[in-house]
């Protein structure tokens, strides 16, 4: 099962992903993953990525094309793999393509943005130990603090409203055109086949759609 996992940040998409490499035994395989593999294993492609990011600046398509084909070829994803965060854009969906990277399907979160809003805003975490809370689904005992160590909770920056938004707006602009692209390709011969499931609901239930979708 090679599988491409898409969906706006706070849509589920990791959560699910541990269900679903549990049920068929396949690593999952996130872009920082992979530069991280490729930096510390030192392969060439890794010093110029090290390079690059240590620059502040965005790793190019072509770099991460060949850490993703570097890290494919690694002996755990022999049976399938699952991508997490790539491809983020059209030319790098097109470069999987040239480099003969075959994909069985390709799964879309789908997530309306006020839900994604209400569940990354309302999200706090004790520092420490990483616990996370939610205002609404999942409240401390007592308002603001943990319920172990009663140390005050805050809010990440990455989870503020205005930066969630922000997020949304990169999202649609730049991966959602991916839904598209994909959906075109379904006609033709060994290209992937495009399931859109509804991220909204119970964990539990959210997990059973996949399944069903994946053995359609």
């Amino acid at each position: 099962m090679r599988l491409i996992l898409l969906g706006a940040p706070g849509a589920g998409k990791g959560t699910q992903a541990a269900f679903i490499t549990e049920r068929f035994g396949i690593p999952q395989i996130s872009t920082g993953d992979m530069l991280r593999a490729a930096v510390k294993a030192g392969t060439p492609l890794g010093q110029q990525a090290q390079k690059i990011m240590e620059a502040g600046t965005l790793v190019p398509d072509e770099i991460m094309l060949g850490v993703v084909r570097e890290r494919l070829s690694a002996p755990d994803c022999a049976k399938g793999f699952l991508l997490d965060g790539f491809p983020r854009t059209i030319a790098q969906a097109e470069g999987l393509e040239k480099a003969g990277i075959g994909i069985d399907v390709v799964l879309e979160f789908d997530v309306p943005d006020a839900d994604i809003i209400e569940r990354l805003s309302g999200r706090r975490v004790h520092p420490a130990s990483g616990r996370t809370y939610h205002l609404t689904f999942n409240p401390p005992k007592t308002a603001g603090v943990d319920d172990l160590t009663g140390e005050p909770l805050v809010q990440r920056a990455d989870d503020q409203e205005d930066t969630v938004r922000k997020r949304l707006d990169v999202y649609h602009a730049q991966t959602l055109p991916l839904v598209k692209f994909y959906a075109e390709r379904m006609a033709q011969p060994g290209a992937p086949r495009l399931v859109t499931i509804s991220g909204v609901g119970p964990v539990a239930e959210v997990q059973q759609r996949i399944f069903a979708a994946l053995q359609g």
